[in-house]
């Protein structure tokens, strides 16, 4: 199961090389003015490589009737404003089960579910088209603001709906018949494609409409799943009752595959209401092809905009296949190698390398991407005369120190080592033995690398040397 932030510490370190360590927890620092600059400058070219990769893409973002009456419903028309503004096309799918439930109490009705599902009768259909149209009117007018001193000043966003989805009946299950309660039967993806294509914000409401022009109440979750594979969004978001996915351990696991969400489903392990609802939708979408789905707490004030633009985001994302891949690099990695192993170069854990040489030194490179980005890297140097070669340049971005990135690169380089038939692998370090000791490098002296090596060794530096037999 893949955690984004989870497993063995790493950091990077070496000579010619680099090496996981385990970081001490620091005191919480007094925040100065010039810090808090600094931050904010560095958050923003942080969040740029987002910014330039989500342009032109479609949300889907779906909540419940908690998120459209609640406390943080404001915090989140800011933060669509700020999507849309950036350039995301963005379709909102919202719900109304607790304004629904509300409205049928002041009727003196009482709510009817069958495996969590609402039935609806023709009593209760007026209860859901009066709570919908109210709960739609106030998420209209949240996503209309233009007031100064907020964030949407200036702003005027384009908020459309429209007849997209056709609907049919569920029928009879288990003998209860649901009358008035629906299920998607298709949506119309052109026309919503349409609105998108004018920079409009698409609102949908959960209700459908027959051929014979019957009205049915459908769920949330499945309209948005449904929508997100017509449109084949980037993102599907749920906004939820729980930060995402926890471990065993109450950890979130911050991505997951579709099938580890499957066992996980199956078990019905720390689920809660929400995520029983979901998570099945969630790994559906994704096996149809949409890019990643994410499971945010709907609690969580600022959620998306911290899930999209910063590395470790807050909740979970589920993805058809692994998240971080292992590949060889080519010159087109460049750029990214050089941006993640420069500030270890400025703080002498790593030896420089000028971007020419690693231009000219690109094969012996292999990267890890996680979600499409470049977090870490390793080198392999052989010194063929002799059946032994370097590991160099293990280095981690810190956000993922912690996710067992550097056993994975180390593993892969010994693979490669193997297949030119050397025999031992060796590494210079200055900080990181312990990390080298546990995964079976024995400590040696400069005298055991090899001759050409050996006469570039760097005495001022006086790296460790630690040796593996492959």
């Amino acid at each position: 199961m893949l955690h984004r932030t989870s497993g063995d510490p790493l950091t990077a370190e070496p000579s010619n090389s680099s090496s996981p360590i385990a970081s001490p927890e620091p005191e919480p620092p007094v925040v100065t003015a010039f810090d808090s600059t600094t931050q904010f400058v560095a958050w923003v070219r942080g969040a740029a490589p987002y910014i330039h990769a989500f342009r032109g893409k479609t949300f889907v973002v779906g909540f419940g009737g908690e998120v459209a009456g609640g406390e943080l419903a404001q915090s989140l028309a800011y933060d669509c404003n700020l999507l849309a503004a950036l350039g995301i096309r963005l379709v909102l799918v919202h719900g109304a089960r607790p304004q629904i439930d509300a409205e049928m109490a002041r009727r003196g009705l009482e709510p009817r579910f069958h495996n969590g599902l609402r039935v609806t009768d023709p009593a209760t259909l007026e209860c859901v088209k009066a709570a919908m149209a109210v709960t739609r009117f106030e998420v209209e007018a949240l996503l209309s603001q233009g007031l100064p001193n907020t964030p949407m000043a200036g702003s005027y966003m384009r908020v459309t709906g429209g007849n997209f989805i056709t609907a049919r009946p569920v029928g009879v299950v288990d003998g209860v018949d649901y009358q008035f309660t629906g299920a998607v039967r298709k949506i119309i993806a052109e026309e919503i494609n349409a609105d998108l294509d004018q920079q409009n914000v698409v609102l949908i409401t959960p209700l459908g409409v027959s051929p014979a022009g019957e009205i049915f109440n459908l769920c949330m979750e499945d309209v948005a799943e449904a929508v997100a594979v017509a449109l084949k969004a980037e993102k599907l978001i749920y906004l939820c009752d729980a930060p995402g996915l926890l471990d065993a351990d109450g950890r979130l696991i911050e991505s997951v595959t579709a099938d580890e969400a499957q066992r996980q489903l199956d078990a019905c392990e720390g689920l809660t209401e929400d995520l029983h609802l979901y998570l099945p939708c969630a790994i559906r979408a994704v096996r149809k092809g949409v890019a990643r789905c994410h499971l945010i707490d709907r609690d969580k004030d600022g959620g998306l905009l911290l899930e999209f633009f910063t590395h470790s985001g807050v909740g979970t994302v589920v993805a058809r296949d692994a998240l971080f891949r292992l590949r060889e690099a080519n010159i087109d990695d460049v750029a990214a190698l050089v941006s993640l192993i420069s500030p270890m170069e400025a703080d002498g854990t790593l030896v420089r390398r000028g971007r020419e040489l690693l231009e000219q030194e690109i094969e012996r490179f292999t990267v890890v991407e996680y979600d499409g980005m470049l977090v870490g890297c390793a080198a392999l140097y052989p010194f063929g005369e002799e059946n032994v070669a370097e590991l160099a340049c293990l280095a981690v971005v810190p956000e993922y120190r912690r996710a067992g990135l550097g056993d994975q690169l180390l593993r892969r380089i010994e693979r490669r080592a193997r297949m030119q038939r050397l025999e031992r692998l060796f590494v210079l370090t200055t900080r990181t033995a312990h990390w080298f000791r546990e995964r079976g490098f024995s400590e040696a002296g400069p005298d055991a690398l090899p001759q050409r090596k050996r006469d570039l060794y760097n005495l001022q530096r006086r790296s460790k040397v630690f040796i593996k037999s492959l």
